[in-house]
């Protein structure tokens, strides 16, 4: 039996937000190569020179798009009442049943507004658990 044959990149499942009643996100797994990978695309390095040395800053901005990419692959039942409890919205001409479409767009914009979602978002991608436990979508 090979290792590298049983082990697989990216599984997505399904799961429910916590506290938002209807709100569920399909979300991948994702490996600890492809994070890595990600992290050095979003790295740039430059020289200080009062310092001499080379060093390393992250760009927070394509990090955030390119993670929400990998790991919000759709969702469904976010409604704006949902969404308000979010983030700051201002929705008062809105029908608060009407659902906010995904895109890869509204994923970004979610995670670098809600520190709540952001948060939830890490610690489920992570969590090898709900991704050996939970309905199977398969491989990503």
């Amino acid at each position: 039996m090979d290792l590298k044959k049983l082990m697989i990149d990216s599984k997505a499942v399904w799961i429910d937000f916590p506290g938002l009643e209807g709100f569920s996100v399909q979300v991948a797994s994702i490996a600890r190569k492809k994070l890595t990978a990600m992290r050095k695309r979003c790295t740039t390095s430059k020289f200080n020179r009062s310092l001499r040395e080379f060093q390393e800053t992250l760009d927070d901005a394509r990090f955030v798009k390119e993670f929400s990419k990998a790991t919000i692959l759709n969702w469904k039942g976010l409604t704006l009442d949902n969404l308000q409890a979010l983030v700051l919205v201002n929705v008062s001409e809105e029908d608060l049943t009407k659902e906010l479409e995904y895109s890869e767009e509204h994923a970004e914009v979610l995670v670098n507004s809600s520190a709540e979602f952001d948060t939830w978002l890490n610690e489920v991608v992570f969590d090898l658990d709900i991704f050996r436990s939970g309905p199977e979508d398969g491989d990503v």
